[in-house]
């Protein structure tokens, strides 16, 4: 790829980019939005350094990709008068961290969004990164016998996962049927879409076949040839496409505090 407003620094031959060259505390220029959606679509995750931006900029920096997602399951944690705009946090009170498991974000959802946009203004000394693995990559690297298997099944995603089995008082969470392997609507590649963090079983076939491909599907996805690792510090942005990857949060900082926003930006159902 080619830019000329901003700058691409691969963090692995996969997947990862880390951004310079723009300011997301101001808005942007129609090329850099052209190159940051094309940079997205290269490098499957993006990332910013030193960007100190206010939910309005980063309302903003969203837009640029579709508007917000808001998702069903994140009422408790939205920030008062910005409902587009989740907290993320962890301290020494902390008894659990979501995210810890691999997943694509909101997967139970009729209308996943296509990607998430996390600040994180307050980082731990050590610890806290993020991994995140390229689903391309993943798909690409199974057999044509399981390719031609895994065509067409669909699974069921449901967001209980994510609250350990149990729903909440109060909320009703979304569960959502959708493809085992979903095709990009940008760059028409395949890729895995089942993850452990939403998928329950895979439609249509014995639970214990639904099982067992989901089991080797988890463990598959987690290959370190599929990943890239990033490091946060402070007033750090990661950009990534729920589409064509899965990540997870590593939450090794306990008793430290690792605090910040996420926006989701809209999507479409996967086919």
């Amino acid at each position: 790829m080619t830019y000329e407003s901003i700058t691409v620094t691969p963090l692995t031959p996969t997947i990862g980019g880390e951004i310079s060259g723009v300011d997301l505390t101001k808005p942007l220029s129609n090329q850099q939005v052209d190159e940051l959606h094309a940079a997205l679509a290269d490098r499957l995750c993006i990332f910013f350094r030193d960007q100190p931006i206010s939910h309005d900029d980063h309302k903003r920096f969203t837009n640029y990709f579709g508007g917000a997602h808001i998702a069903p399951s994140t009422a408790p944690w939205r920030v008062p008068g910005h409902d587009e705009v989740t907290i993320i946090h962890a301290d020494k009170d902390s008894t659990f961290v979501a995210g810890e498991d691999w997943h694509t974000d909101m997967a139970c959802d009729a209308e996943p969004p296509m990607g998430s946009v996390l600040y994180l203004h307050t980082v731990p000394p050590q610890g806290g990164d993020t991994l995140f693995s390229n689903m391309y990559a993943a798909y690409d690297a199974l057999s044509d016998r399981m390719k031609a298997y895994l065509d067409g099944m669909t699974a069921m995603y449901d967001s209980i996962v994510g609250f350990g089995g149990k729903t909440p008082e109060g909320m009703k969470l979304p569960r959502s049927s959708h493809p085992v392997i979903r095709t990009h609507p940008v760059t028409g590649r395949k890729a895995i879409y089942a993850n452990r963090g939403y998928t329950t079983y895979i439609e249509g076939v014995p639970a214990a076949e639904s099982r067992a491909v989901l089991d080797f599907l988890f463990q598959h996805v987690q290959h370190p040839m599929f990943q890239c690792r990033f490091t946060w510090r402070p007033n750090s942005i990661a950009f990534w496409d729920n589409r064509c990857s899965q990540h997870m949060a590593i939450w090794d900082y306990f008793p430290n505090t690792r605090s910040g926003f996420r926006i989701q930006v809209l999507g479409d159902k996967p086919v």
